[in-house]
């Protein structure tokens, strides 16, 4: 197909547009200029070692998480991208304990943008692909600096979600509350170009994405249903099952959208203080939003997380997201009443009489 005969990410977004006569243009504005600041991550990334961008600066983020220097950079390339253009009231990035400050010369707008710069980060220096993931609100307090309680808004009240791949070609995956769709870049144009029109979660699978290594802090429910799942075509189930784990959010989401999957990051208890290891507004939020445009479900294993009314900035929680049923069927088994197996000894792989109870 010519280049000619396939639309643009802003001929797409001009086309949104025209469904809401009353729209201004500056939140298609700021989308350009989220997809800009993915353009630049893209080279960075790609450039890796030749541009001496790999390795770790010795220090950690609000988090409590070694920072990349691409982690720096990505979130230094997200900021000047999107901070001058008048269309943000406050910017908040993973990498941050508090919102960005805007400079002075810059007028504020009515939408702020929750960004994780870089996802997945602990994977670069073995290239493996990695990832960009924002979200856009409206700023509560239009015009006037964005205070840190104006962020804390459940995912429903997103405006539009995406996130960018950084893989074997770098694609941007959007949704403006309208579905889903996936843009190529083209390197040699520098443009993102509409080659995933209207990306659907098959409603079932065979997949699944899990950390087994924390198998021995997981709760019964999520413990069950990993277990019917490695029982394969003689267990409850009926069918095989494979388990895939990338350790990078972008990744598992991707390969999830492209053909179906439940990935699961639950609560556990591995450390009681943390209610979960991914971070609701910056990470789940839009990743979920993503998800249930594209006909997915996405919970923290009990309830949409959507729904989730954020109390503090870098709040974690459970998540799990996917292909519908899957994810309907992990909320069932935590709605069940909990039985006597706390989870907390026994081997994973050696527990054979709940594939018997279940059959």
């Amino acid at each position: 197909m010519f280049v000619a005969d396939r639309t643009t990410l802003t001929e797409y977004l001009i086309a949104q547009r025209r469904r809401h006569p009353a729209a201004s243009g500056e939140f298609n504005a700021l989308i350009l200029e989220a997809a800009q600041a993915c353009k630049a991550i893209s080279r960075a990334v790609a450039h890796g070692a030749l541009a001496g961008v790999l390795g770790s600066i010795g220090s950690t983020n609000v988090q409590g998480e070694e920072q990349k220097k691409l982690d720096l950079l990505a979130d230094e390339i997200f900021v000047r991208s999107t901070q001058w253009g008048g269309m943000v009231g406050g910017l908040l990035s993973e990498e941050a304990e508090a919102p960005h400050p805007i400079p002075s010369e810059y007028p504020r707008g009515k939408y702020l943008l929750v960004f994780d710069p870089l996802d997945g980060s602990s994977n670069i220096d073995v290239n493996v692909s990695v990832g960009s993931i924002f979200s856009i609100l409206r700023a509560p307090a239009p015009g006037e600096e964005a205070r840190p309680e104006h962020f804390l808004q459940p995912g429903v009240e997103q405006l539009a979600a995406g996130y960018a791949i950084y893989g074997p070609s770098t694609m941007l995956v959007l949704t403006v509350g309208s579905g889903v769709a996936g843009f190529t870049l083209d390197p040699m144009l520098g443009d993102f170009f509409l080659t995933h029109p209207d990306v659907r979660v098959p409603e079932s699978t065979s997949e699944f994405a899990i950390n087994a290594s924390n198998s021995r802090f997981w709760e019964p429910p999520i413990r069950r249903y990993v277990e019917e799942c490695l029982a394969g075509g003689s267990g409850p189930r009926g069918k095989d099952f494979n388990m895939r784990w990338i350790a990078s959010l972008v990744a598992e989401t991707h390969r999830i959208l492209m053909r179906g999957g439940v990935f699961m990051y639950p609560r556990d208890r591995k450390d009681p203080g943390k209610p979960g290891r991914l971070r609701l507004l910056y990470e789940c939020n839009p990743i979920g939003l993503i998800v249930e445009q594209a006909g997915g479900r996405a919970s923290t294993g009990e309830r949409p997380v959507l729904e989730v009314a954020p109390g503090a900035l870098h709040q974690r929680i459970g998540f799990v997201f996917g292909s519908r049923e899957e994810v309907e069927r992990i909320e069932r088994y935590h709605a069940e009443p909990a039985g006597d197996d706390d989870g907390s000894s026994t081997p994973l792989f050696n527990r054979r009489g709940l594939f018997r109870d279940a059959a």
